[in-house]
């Protein structure tokens, strides 16, 4: 696609890295994040706030660098982002650190001098203020659009102890990491910690955070548990070093020397890149926060805690109070170590209880990975600023790594717990004939040599299944042995998913090897026998496609005849059912919906039968009439369906549907060139993105996967086989759109396939 190029600029004033500093990190991980979703919407500019002559290299986002202390270039940097046509909004994130003495009064003049909307984050919002800093604060809050802060808490002091209005603040919660969540014992073995209940804590040292209150409790947790192991992870905090230099330090470490814990106490004096935190964090049995301010309205240490799933004991930070309730962690008082110890003996004596706290944070951080605070943060941008900026999603990456990690070499595995492979869940044909359509899908769009041992395992899934009459089993557990589902499923329309996936195979001859090709070709005409006795109308639309693809290859009368008798019943349906405000197949509808008309116009492309076509055209848009809105895609509820003459239900979305309304919409564009259909398909595309009732994310860009459902207050954060495989279907097929069309955004980057 062409560069966009003159796009509506956003400018963060912030302290940025390379300092060293929790504002500085929020920040980037916060533009980084609005980059990755949102980069063809708006270009992100930052003004760095470093005291002093400028020492810091910055990178290329930043634009300026401010002293906040020079009173002068605090008020041309007012002037020169007036002057700026392209500024159409300015995000401070305040820390009352930055501006102190003098310059607290020339910031405030630097704020009411902006012409531009401002919105200003407050990391530290204190309760019960003086009345210089009561006036102070409502004096920014006058000077600007809108205030945001990350606590319930910190929004509850600004309405009671500040009267700034309740419609002047937004709460969003600050950022966590999407992690792969990588084998614990793996990576304790890699930093030596084998065998080791590990606790930790981690950021830049200061007496704030109160680590003697934890020393002070190992003593008598090494008694009961002789294998634990306590990390301090972080050097000291610039600003205390320049003070008072390692006076904090050395006195841990002299209380770790008087209470003989060499053997349990390890400190870890640097920086951390990402990574290495991260993978600390996930080694991590508990992580522990004893900071002892009270007024500390937010700790990044204690969101990158939660986002790498850790159980957490915390003193009562506003933040601490918000997220951990009794399923997700434990609240202790400020600097009581014996709580603090009765809280870790709790934990370490229940493994249950820790798996419990592990997934509970899990579910509770979900809402506030970097993927949603983006969301977030560019919905306020856009409705700030009107009509200067409009957003656009980023398309990802094509990314096979989740689907692969499900696959064994039987075929892949139905459920996931999280993004960790269920082998206990065992196989189902219906997933691996959807992920053999999705890497047939892929090869021919790549080429990609991998690709092949993956469709032979599907491939080889699909013909274990099959009976000797012909027909198809689908349920088959971890020793590949059938169940006894097999015998209390319908199993129709498993059968024509198989058919589907054999026949799209077998029409890609022309890229795929020929002994793949015989091998699926012998496989469907053994089943093709039983077609006609099918009346299913799900089962006889995926059978239907199958049927027109195998035709592309091998064209026959009996194909032809089958076609028809398809389509055939598919229209009687329709005549027998549809009314005026009800042009449907039946008198409900279900899942799947989708794939019922674009099979009916799969058979006009085949045969030409113009009522084919009419049908197909009338009972798809009559479909998308009920699942398109304003807003977007919203596909019938899995809850209660929607039945003729009802109101549709509501919530219980699943990626299933919204893949199979983009493969229908892609086709019904192909054939009549209605942009109306390429919008719905990037519409709804971008569900998978955000762009659904709880703008969250259903696409995992860390893994590859795809969460398995949308519910009315949460999405359902486990990847399994059928969602991640529905999100690959859509995302292949809206491939050659993000190559040539303008309505989508893609995301260049290497193919992570």
């Amino acid at each position: 696609m062409t560069e966009q190029f003159d796009l509506p600029e956003i400018l963060f004033i912030s302290s940025y890295p390379p300092r060293e500093c929790g504002i500085a990190t929020f920040t980037q991980d916060l533009i980084q994040a609005l980059d990755d979703k949102f980069k063809n919407s708006f270009s992100i500019r930052v003004c760095a706030l470093e005291s002093g002559a400028p020492s810091n290299i910055y990178p290329d986002e930043v634009k300026y660098v401010l002293d906040p202390d020079d009173t002068a270039k605090v008020n041309r940097m007012a002037q020169l982002i007036n002057a700026n046509n392209e500024t159409k909004l300015v995000v401070v994130q305040h820390e009352f650190g930055f501006f102190h003495g003098a310059a607290e009064e020339s910031f405030s003049k630097f704020i009411d001098a902006i012409t531009k909307p401002v919105i200003i984050a407050f990391h530290t919002v204190l309760p019960r203020p003086n009345d210089s800093l009561k006036a102070h604060v409502q004096h920014l809050a006058r000077s600007c659009e809108s205030i945001l802060v990350m606590t319930q808490n910190s929004a509850h002091i600004l309405q009671r102890d500040y009267d700034i209005p309740k419609k002047q603040i937004n709460v969003i919660e600050h950022g966590t990491h999407l992690v792969l969540h990588l084998d614990k014992d793996v990576l304790k073995e890699k930093y030596n910690l084998k065998g080791r209940k590990v606790l930790s804590t981690f950021g830049l040292l200061s007496s704030g955070k109160s680590i003697e209150t934890t020393l002070e409790a190992l003593p008598s947790i090494i008694q009961e548990h002789p294998d634990v192991t306590f990390l301090i992870i972080g050097k000291t905090h610039p600003g205390v070093l320049k003070s008072e230099a390692e006076r904090y330090r050395n006195f841990l470490e002299s209380k770790v020397k008087e209470l003989n814990l060499h053997d349990h106490v390890r400190f870890i004096n640097r920086y951390l890149p990402l990574t290495d935190l991260l993978e600390y964090l996930q080694l991590t049995d508990i992580y522990l926060f004893t900071s002892k301010d009270p007024n500390q309205a937010v700790s990044g240490t204690f969101a990158y805690a939660m986002s790498c799933a850790c159980p957490i004991i915390s003193t009562p930070i506003p933040h601490a109070q918000e997220l951990l309730r009794g399923d997700t962690g434990i609240i202790i008082d400020f600097q009581n170590p014996e709580q603090l110890a009765a809280s870790i003996h709790r934990l370490l004596r229940d493994e249950s209880l820790l798996a419990a706290f592990t997934a509970n944070t899990l579910q509770r951080i979900a809402p506030t990975t970097w993927e949603n605070s983006a969301i977030a943060h560019a919905r306020l941008f856009e409705q700030l600023t009107g009509n200067e900026l409009s957003l656009k999603y980023r398309v990802p990456a094509i990314n096979l790594a989740h689907l692969k990690k499900m696959t064994t070499d039987f075929g892949i595995i139905q459920f996931a717990k999280f993004n960790l492979p269920d082998i206990n869940s065992g196989f189902t044909l219906d997933d691996n004939s959807r992920a053999l359509i999705a890497l047939c899908m892929h090869y021919e769009l790549t080429g990609d040599e991998g690709d092949l041992p993956y469709l032979n395992i599907y491939l080889d899934f699909i013909r274990h299944c099959q009976q000797p009459e012909g027909y198809f089993l689908n349920y088959a557990d971890d020793h590949k042995k059938f169940t006894a589902q097999n015998q209390g499923s319908n199993l129709a329309d498993s059968n024509g998913r198989a058919i589907w996936a054999l026949g799209y195979l077998i029409s890609r001859s022309g890229v795929l090897p020929s002994s793949m090709i015989d091998h699926a070709e012998q496989i469907l005409k053994a089943s093709l026998r039983r077609v006609e006795s099918t009346h299913s109308t799900r089962a006889m639309a995926f059978a239907l496609k199958g049927i027109y693809f195998y035709n592309q290859y091998r064209k026959t009368p009996e194909n032809l005849m089958l076609i028809r008798t398809l389509a055939n019943r598919l229209m009687q349906m329709y005549r027998h059912e549809a009314e005026d405000k009800w042009k449907w197949f039946e008198s409900y509808m279900t899942y799947a919906n989708s794939v019922i008309p674009e099979a009916l116009l799969y058979a006009w492309m085949e045969t030409g039968d113009q009522d084919y076509k009419d049908i197909a055209k009338s009972s798809f848009d009559f479909l998308i009439s009920q699942t398109f809105d304003s807003q977007g895609i919203k596909v019938i509820s899995n809850k209660s369906w929607l039945h003729k003459g009802k109101a549709a239900s509501n919530f219980g979305e699943q990626p299933i549907d919204v893949a199979y309304t983009i493969l229908a919409l892609n086709l019904f564009y192909q054939v009549f060139n209605d942009e109306n259909y390429l919008r719905k398909m990037e519409s709804a595309f971008n569900w998978f993105l955000g762009n659904n009732h709880l703008h969250q994310i259903i696409y995992n860009p860390c893994t590859g996967g795809s969460y398995d459902g949308l519910e009315e207050t949460h999405v359902n954060l486990n990847q399994g086989a059928e969602s991640t495989i529905s999100y690959l279907l859509a995302r292949l097929t809206i491939e050659k759109h993000v190559q040539s069309s303008f309505q989508f955004v893609f995301h260049q980057q290497k193919n992570l396939a």
